[in-house]
């Protein structure tokens, strides 16, 4: 199955190799379609994605200006190949554990009607690049999550759900994904454990006022969407917010 796998960048020339790496590692269990979008990086990220690019053709580095991480998804989205099914995403500090796409793949195989799986993260502190685990004194936590590399979508799915919502600062992945469930699809929700999310102290998400400003404007615009259109499906029991909510790494 043509799998596209969309990764924006902006500086992380530091962690980007050891994201992809996590993903060609993956290259038996899918037809995989790496797309990389160096949002105008100004460190040395496109060379760390080119000098991977000779043993793994299926990355294709695509550079614009600076323009934030929901036009770069967006752009990724507008670089779909023709012939792809699926589609995910990974943040290029994080890591795709090994396994994740053979085992949700399946569940794609078996059922020709799923539309979505959505599966486990792991937020860890401590990411050793070269085993690409966790490491023995890393604090972690698994959990049902937000985040979009939880998330296979059929390409289906992804054309229904239309564009991320470029008016979003943050939390676009967050109104992508209620936009995505509230239509309704077909969809299972596996015990995989799809990410590991790094925490560390450049993540967009330590902009605490920022981040707690925008997820409740995408559950705003959720309950606004929801209340025009009956249709829409209420979107409960999926992410386990309770759990985040009571715990804080050190």
């Amino acid at each position: 199955m043509k799998l596209s796998v969309i990764m924006p960048v902006h500086n992380r020339e530091t962690y980007v190799g050891a994201a992809l790496r996590s993903l060609i590692r993956q290259r038996d269990a899918a037809d995989l379609d790496i797309i990389v979008i160096d949002d105008g990086s100004t460190d040395g990220s496109a060379e760390a994605v080119r000098s991977m690019m000779g043993e793994a053709s299926c990355i294709r580095l695509f550079r614009q200006e600076n323009m934030g991480v929901t036009r770069a998804r967006n752009s990724g989205l507008g670089r779909l190949r023709p012939e792809t099914e699926l589609v995910s995403f990974l943040d290029s500090d994080d890591i795709s554990p090994a396994g994740r796409f053979a085992a949700d793949l399946d569940l794609f195989r078996r059922d020709p009607s799923l539309e979505l799986t959505y599966s486990r993260m792991m937020l860890v502190d401590r990411l050793d690049d070269e085993t690409l685990e966790p490491t023995r004194d890393s604090n972690s936590i698994t959990v049902r999550g937000i985040h979009l590399s939880a998330a296979i979508f059929s390409r289906r799915l992804v054309d229904r759900i239309g564009s991320f919502d470029e008016d979003f600062a943050q939390a676009e992945d967050t109104d992508f994904l209620l936009r995505s469930f509230e239509v309704g699809p077909r969809y299972v929700l596996p015990d995989t454990l799809a990410l590991y999310y790094r925490r560390h102290a450049g993540n967009m998400t330590r902009q605490e006022d920022v981040q707690a400003r925008e997820f409740m404007r995408a559950i705003y615009k959720s309950m606004k969407r929801r209340r025009a259109d009956p249709s829409l499906k209420p979107i409960e029991g999926i992410f386990e917010l309770k759990k985040l909510a009571d715990w804080r790494f050190m």
